[in-house]
């Protein structure tokens, strides 16, 4: 009995799995936390092209953003307290949104499916 066949289907499958995980959607959260103020972001790439809509959530606490429409395979949200940074399109949050220090984001499609993992990330703090 001969092992090639075998080996052979083995590295194909190795290497469409690899293939299939080189365009897997991904998502990048960032967060910094302020006496008077919270600030998220959260970029995808790896994207299909359509809209989409970041979830941030940090203790109980949930933030949704509006719908955006990915430029080439990316799209990028920010959530913030900050009045100037809400008024140039950051989805407003509390100032106290930021529950000890971290924060989960993700992505989620126009049919409302989580379409990257749940990322968590351990925010910047500063005075």
């Amino acid at each position: 009995m001969s092992f090639l066949p075998h080996l052979r289907l083995a590295a194909i499958a190795a290497l469409s799995t690899f293939a299939f995980a080189a365009h897997a959607a991904d998502v990048q959260v960032s967060c910094e936390k302020r006496s008077n103020r919270s600030k998220i972001s959260i970029d995808g790439n790896n994207l299909a092209s359509g809209s989409y809509r970041a979830v941030a959530k940090s203790g109980t606490r949930t933030a949704t953003s509006d719908f955006a429409t990915t430029a080439g395979d990316e799209v990028e949200f920010d959530f913030d307290s900050r009045a100037g940074d809400i008024a140039e399109g950051a989805t407003a949050i509390a100032s106290n949104f930021i529950v000890d220090g971290r924060v989960k984001g993700y992505l989620v499609n126009a049919s409302g499916a989580r379409v990257t993992p749940v990322v968590t990330v351990v925010c910047r703090v500063r005075s």
